[in-house]
């Protein structure tokens, strides 16, 4: 977490599924104490009532979470929305439902995927992006220092990753390639 910040990473979801309420609290209370007063935004996937208790910039909402627009009404438009979308129909979901953004995959072929059957492809990617806009669209599922240039062209406003982004040796390196090849358009 601190080399994310460091690098100024601006968002960062803590995706740990499998931990208990207490667990996944006390998790995030210390996860902020490291992004708390910087450029990078902390969510938690899921669980918008853990996500508040702490002061967590907001939530990451799966497809099997509540809608969006429930989180919304309840924690008012502070809060920061993310949804997983894998069609446009779920990626017009979460915006008619006030997400802030979504992310839509896989775009490319990822292990963490698989269960969301073949890769959606660039050309769903740009379909997508264009008729959502301006709703942000964050590429998400296989993308590489290969692939993420050919997101932001189909119109991704970000990219997120897994793989590319957990190596903390590696990770200065990669964001000065993005940010050198204007990957990264907000920095």
């Amino acid at each position: 977490m601190r080399v994310a910040v460091e690098s100024r990473i601006t968002l960062v979801q803590l995706r740990e599924k499998n931990l208990s309420p207490r667990s996944l609290y006390r998790l995030t209370a210390e996860a902020l104490t490291i992004t708390r007063g910087t450029e990078t935004r902390l969510l938690v996937n899921d669980r918008a009532d853990i996500a508040r208790a702490c002061g967590a910039d907001g939530v990451h909402l799966t497809t099997g979470s509540l809608e969006a627009s429930v989180v919304r009404r309840a924690f008012g438009d502070d809060f920061l929305i993310g949804v997983s979308a894998h069609t446009l129909l779920e990626a017009m979901a979460a915006r008619d439902g006030g997400a802030n953004f979504a992310t839509f995959s896989p775009i490319f072929v990822t292990p963490s995927k698989r269960s969301y059957g073949a890769p959606i492809g660039i050309e769903q990617l740009n379909e997508a992006a264009h008729a959502l806009a301006p709703f942000p669209l964050v590429a998400l599922g296989g993308i590489t220092t290969e692939s993420a240039p050919q997101a932001i062209k189909a119109g991704a406003r970000g990219i997120a990753a897994i793989r590319l982004f957990n190596d903390a040796e590696q990770l200065p390196e990669t964001l000065r390639f993005f940010r050198h090849n204007l990957i990264l358009k907000n920095e």
